[in-house]
């Protein structure tokens, strides 16, 4: 799989600057966020971030409300939601919403890796299937 981009979105630096070590170490290139709105700066700035990995637990904008604004505003966006409050409230609510996937903290690094690759096909899969569309429509124009 070629480089993949991640948004990191957790309020716990110490947890965001494990995660990026750990998953740099598998050849992902990883951004940070640590709050909901420097998530949405982020995609705004780095409009080739394909997953984000998202805690549910922040101060100030949660995760599903992140979520809400991810998926309105970069609906290809791939979400894998994450937490160590686990409510299966919050879990339902996230599929709901759009998110890819949920898992616990602290989750295991080979599932985490799975999961984002997992994501990252079904994004791909959207901008194929998005790009296939606009050269159609833009062949039937010329017609």
């Amino acid at each position: 799989m070629s480089l993949t981009n991640i948004l990191l979105v957790d309020d716990e630096v110490p947890f965001v600057e494990t995660m990026t070590r750990r998953l740099n170490k598998r050849g992902f290139d990883i951004l940070s966020a640590h709050t909901g709105q420097d998530a949405l700066d982020q995609l705004s700035a780095h409009r080739n971030i394909e997953v984000v990995i998202l805690d549910v637990k922040m101060p100030g904008m949660d995760g599903v409300q992140t979520l809400e604004e991810i998926k309105r505003k970069f609906p290809i966006a791939e979400v894998i939601m994450l937490t160590g409050h686990a409510t299966v409230e919050s879990a339902i609510e996230g599929m709901k919403l759009g998110a890819f996937d949920y898992l616990m903290k602290p989750c295991d690094m080979e599932q985490l890796v799975a999961k984002v690759e997992a994501a990252v096909l079904r994004r791909r899969s959207h901008e194929e299937k998005i790009t296939k569309a606009r050269m159609k429509e833009i062949a039937s124009r010329q017609a």
